[in-house]
């Protein structure tokens, strides 16, 4: 009995001590405070459609007015596939020739989960047909898209699929199975497209990035400090996400150690998430989860991180504030980072 007790502590004491230096790794000192940051946006039409907004204007002011030369471009699959085997480019095309007219670089998201919700954007034409006929006509899309864009000097990075390991949106349940089938996709895109890396990316604060930097070249990470938690559709409550810079910082250093992979965030918290959908939502409640002050302090804590590169989440929000509420703050403050 004696010799269990014994066991059972030195097995304690050793689970402590494994706690003690993972908390002291992670959360105790500070990161080198990033000086020279290439700030991005990521920029979706279907968002900027959604708040009512003239989505070229968005697009041109943002380049233009904001002076952004760093964009991650959202598209929809359902979007640009509605129809199977009948391809709409005609507006993303538009967008990659004024990113080309004005010396933009895009990061362009391609696949199925390409952001914003439902997360999954899958043609009408894909419900009720078998598992494979969906990933066939995935690839045939993806195709399409690189070998359509691949030769434009606008385009500094493919990123296959959006945060593709974490669980999160409306996807269809073989979607998380295993990765087999993101790593089809990767394959096919380097194939095709061999000249440029490929960005994975991966839940900041709820992952360990090891999936992502196994599969991608670059590691793209969120990083969001509030969040709405859903009990149910009507209830729920904001969740301050209580971590530190260096959480990012040594976790990056992992994945550099590890894998040789640099981890850059692309996609910045800086439009409100609450409890109904924005355009649902009174500006107050808005401004409560996001306003000029938690932005200014979110770009402080980026710059905490010692990450080199960071793509703001929001600025259709910002337009929006801006031409329709006449409130420029943190579109003006955002100019000055750019």
């Amino acid at each position: 009995m004696n010799k269990i007790i014994k066991i059972i502590f030195w097995f304690l004491i050793i689970v402590l001590f494994i706690l003690v230096v993972i908390f002291y790794y992670f959360f105790v000192g500070k990161a080198n405070i990033a000086r020279n940051i290439t700030w991005g946006v990521d920029f979706s039409q279907s968002q900027a459609e959604y708040l009512k907004l003239d989505w070229k204007e968005a697009y041109l002011e943002i380049i233009k007015d904001l002076r952004v030369k760093n964009i991650k471009l959202h598209t929809n699959w359902s979007w640009v596939e509605g129809i199977r085997d009948d391809y709409y480019f005609k507006d993303i095309d538009w967008q990659i020739k004024k990113a080309e007219e004005n010396n933009v670089k895009i990061i362009y998201v391609l696949g199925m989960k390409t952001g914003r919700w439902p997360e999954c954007h899958m043609p009408e034409w894909t419900k009720g047909i078998p598992e494979e006929e969906i990933k066939s006509g995935l690839l045939n899309y993806i195709t399409q898209v690189v070998q359509r864009y691949k030769n434009s000097e606008s385009i500094a990075f493919w990123q296959v699929e959006n945060e593709p390991l974490f669980k999160f949106g409306e996807c269809p349940n073989w979607y998380y199975k295993n990765s087999d089938f993101l790593e089809k996709e990767v394959d096919l895109v380097k194939y095709l497209d061999p000249s440029r890396k490929i960005i994975i990316s991966d839940s900041g604060e709820q992952s360990m990035w090891f999936g992502a930097a196994k599969i991608g070249d670059i590691v793209g990470i969120t990083t969001y400090r509030k969040a709405w938690m859903h009990i149910t559709d009507s209830l729920g409550f904001n969740f301050p996400f209580s971590l530190n810079p260096l959480f990012y910082a040594r976790k990056a250093k992992i994945i550099e150690k590890m894998f040789s992979k640099k981890v850059i965030g692309i996609e910045l918290q800086a439009e409100p998430w609450i409890k109904s959908p924005l355009m649902e939502s009174s500006l107050d409640e808005q401004l409560k989860s996001m306003n000029l002050k938690s932005f200014q302090e979110n770009v402080e804590f980026a710059k905490k991180t010692s990450f080199d590169t960071f793509y703001f989440w929001g600025v259709e929000w910002w337009y929006w504030l801006k031409e329709t509420q006449n409130k420029p703050e943190i579109w003006d403050q955002a100019k000055t980072l750019f």
